[in-house]
């Protein structure tokens, strides 16, 4: 933690002075006991970011490909005259414990054209699908998979 946010320093900065570097060390210190004093962040956080880091790459890319798919999609509703928006709202719970990964996965869902969450509260979420296909499969998705592979 105390190097990323020595890295950000620098880089905010520009330039490389004794001064800087100095004032850098300090200030990322003093900030990285902030943050492990008003929330709890320590190093066993950083081992597990760093762990679970190709997970949570693989998850960008799965995401980045869904909102691709669901864009053709939505753009095949939109433009053919014989595919009617047919809604439908599912209720299905996660399965996952992590407060974090069920609020990640509420905002994929949504970031995915055809689909946002209604409402998420722990790992019981409510989600609008624009068509019925749509919701097929939300319950066990390649997001909530990759979401439980992470500890």
């Amino acid at each position: 933690m105390i190097i990323l946010f020595f890295v950000l320093w620098m880089i905010l900065n520009g330039r490389v002075t004794p001064e800087i570097v100095i004032f850098g060390i300090a200030i990322s210190g003093a900030v990285a006991v902030f943050v492990h004093q008003v929330f709890g962040y320590g190093p066993d956080n950083d081992i597990r970011i760093l762990r679970n880091l190709p997970l949570y790459v693989l998850y960008v890319l799965t995401l980045i490909k869904e909102i691709i798919l669901a864009s053709f999609a939505v753009i095949s509703v939109a433009l053919s005259g014989d595919r009617k928006p047919d809604p439908e709202i599912v209720e299905f719970h996660s399965g996952l414990e992590s407060g974090f990964h069920n609020v990640l996965l509420a905002n994929s869902i949504t970031l995915t054209p055809g689909t946002f969450t209604l409402f998420q509260k722990g790992d019981y979420f409510m989600v609008h699908c624009l068509r019925k296909e749509y919701a097929e499969g939300l319950e066990n998705s390649s997001f909530i998979r990759l979401l439980e592979k992470m500890k």
